[in-house]
């Protein structure tokens, strides 16, 4: 029983670890810097912006629903 339980708080650890890793890389690709430094171009960064939290929430959407179905079926199956 406690093996399992083991298991299951480093599952977890290991979640919580993976998710918070990616917090403090801050890169960006040389072009998009180059285009999108100085005060003109004001609305054309924060359209690029609002493209990166779009493509950035659609996986963590699809991943969030997974999780859910598969605990939906381990719920069921108990």
């Amino acid at each position: 029983m406690f093996k399992k339980v083991n298991h299951k708080i480093k599952t977890v650890l290991f979640g919580i670890c993976f998710f918070f890793i990616g917090i403090s890389s801050n890169a960006q690709c040389a072009m998009c810097r180059a285009a999108l430094t100085g005060d003109e171009n004001k609305n054309q960064a924060a359209a690029v912006n609002d493209g990166i939290v779009y493509l950035m929430v659609i996986p963590y959407v699809l991943v969030g629903a997974l999780g859910y179905y598969i605990y939906r079926m381990k719920k069921k199956k108990q």
